[in-house]
């Protein structure tokens, strides 16, 4: 382990962008905690600017990104075919069932489970990820899913499957709690959430990735403690029924289906 981390830092040394320490839709890191920030207002400027150009050639096919960014992009990959992974494995068809996508970034979920056959509503905090998000769909024939523009706290309805990927890495420890029992109440069935966990080894990274701040570093990072989010989770009267874990060299993602009890 310590081999791996050695190589790590060698990577960030000789990189040209910020070291990031977990999961990001749709996101991105930075790594100084202040209670005095608005995190929401930071993201949705990030990723309406900067932020989108960059993450957008993460989550595409374009070669212009570097090995610290491919590697992001295999993570994200990764914990992406998870997903679709257990939708398939399902005694019963996603066909016709309602999905909402919270945090949909530029559709890299969204966009397949529509091709399942799934109605999907899938909502960003960006304009700009949520409009090319649509625009890709668009450019694929879909005609099932919806895009806009919203932060996560002002979704609404009634959903069978409420996904959330690679966006809690925004959210403090004290907004967790109440972040997870908002998806859980747009769910009539299944929560599927990911989160970067708080373990000593991941706690090592982040705090080496302190140390090379770089021009991407926009946004802060949080890592979370998985018994916090599985309390939530009971709290909200839903059942841990699977779990992954996706871990490359700068990506790290925790992935729980929970059901309703």
């Amino acid at each position: 382990m310590l081999n791996q981390i050695l190589a790590v830092l060698a990577v960030i040394i000789g990189s040209s962008t910020a070291f990031v320490p977990a999961v990001v839709p749709r996101t991105s890191s930075c790594l100084v905690v202040s209670s005095t920030v608005d995190d929401k207002a930071e993201v949705k400027v990030y990723f309406n600017t900067e932020g989108f150009n960059r993450w957008n050639k993460i989550y595409s096919d374009s070669d212009e990104v570097n090995s610290v960014q491919l590697d992001i992009r295999t993570g994200h990959d990764q914990t992406i075919q998870k997903i679709l992974n257990w939708i398939s494995e399902d005694d019963a068809s996603i066909e016709g069932k309602t999905v909402c996508d919270c945090g949909c970034g530029v559709g890299s979920l969204a966009i397949p489970l529509a091709q399942m056959g799934a109605k999907v509503s899938a909502s960003d905090i960006s304009d700009a990820m949520a409009t090319e998000a649509a625009r890709r769909a668009k450019a694929l024939g879909i005609s099932n899913a919806d895009f806009y523009t919203s932060d996560l706290e002002s979704v609404m309805g009634k959903y069978n499957t409420v996904t959330c990927v690679d966006v809690a890495i925004h959210y403090p420890d004290n907004k967790m709690a109440e972040m997870i029992q908002h998806l859980c109440d747009l769910s009539e069935d299944r929560v599927i959430f990911s989160f970067a966990p708080k373990t000593w080894y991941y706690v090592v990274l982040k705090k080496i990735g302190e140390m090379f701040p770089g021009p991407s570093k926009t946004t802060r990072a949080y890592l979370h403690e998985e018994e916090v989010v599985r309390a939530a989770l009971t709290k909200a009267g839903f059942k841990v029924t699977r779990e992954e874990m996706t871990a490359t060299n700068f990506y790290f993602s925790r992935l729980l289906e929970a059901r309703k009890a």
